[in-house]
């Protein structure tokens, strides 16, 4: 699978969780795996503690986990909580897809509890168009991915539907061991490496496989094309 896969969250981790495996999947099958945090989650530190420290300990976590990957982490230096959602935020994510050139992106589900996540559910959306369009002129020529998933994050419940699930087996191990990287993920409040590891359980078990994780695509997209020689 030599892809490059680009995986944009709201805020560091975001996408670590989700779509981990998959970028983990993608790096061990000699592709090329890229997170982009548009915020640090830095409004996530414990009580007392120093907010800008904070924040770069969780850069510093999430450059880890990418380079138990061989890939790249990006973080923006945007307001967590405080996301703005315009265009000036869409050509920075527009430059980026450019630059990395990615086959897939991954990012947020339109749904969520969360005004960032949304927030980074539009902005992406409209980057990936920016960022195929010769008429956008930017530093760097257009670029086009071909395909845009939407990660399953318990955050982002409503209305989400499984469409594709991916089988991710081969890069589970090499998952469950970066994401240990991230703190918040082992020893904050909620016990999300243990919420995810058993999603991707049910969702392979769901999929005929050891390990999945599910997306939603673009509803323009959701189509199933036949003909009679198919049936």
């Amino acid at each position: 699978m030599n892809k490059t896969i680009l995986a944009i969250g709201a805020h560091i981790g975001d996408m670590e969780l989700t779509a981990g495996a998959l970028l983990a999947s993608c790096a061990v099958s000699g592709g090329h795996a890229v997170t982009l945090a548009l915020t640090a989650s830095e409004k996530g530190a414990p009580a007392g503690a120093d907010v800008a420290a904070y924040r770069q300990e969780k850069i510093a976590q999430a450059e880890a986990f990418m380079r138990d990957l061989g890939g790249e982490a990006i973080v923006l230096d945007h307001p967590d909580g405080l996301l703005p959602n315009n265009d000036a935020v869409r050509f920075e994510v527009c430059d980026i897809i450019r630059r990395v050139k990615p086959d897939i992106i991954v990012t947020h589900h339109a749904c969520s509890m969360h005004k960032d996540h949304m927030a980074c559910h539009a902005i992406v959306t409209d980057a990936w168009f920016y960022a195929a369009i010769a008429g956008f002129e930017r530093e760097l020529p257009p670029h086009f991915a071909r395909t845009l998933y939407y990660a399953e994050n318990w955050e982002d419940a409503q209305n989400f539907k499984p469409y594709v699930y991916m089988d991710v087996s081969q890069g589970f191990v090499l998952w469950e061991k970066a994401i240990n990287h991230h703190a918040f993920t082992v020893h904050g409040s909620f016990p999300y490496k243990e919420y995810y590891s058993h999603l991707k359980r049910l969702r392979g078990i769901e999929g005929r496989r050891q390990y999945c994780e599910c997306f939603m695509i673009p509803p323009e997209q959701v189509k199933l094309v036949k003909t009679l020689e198919d049936m």
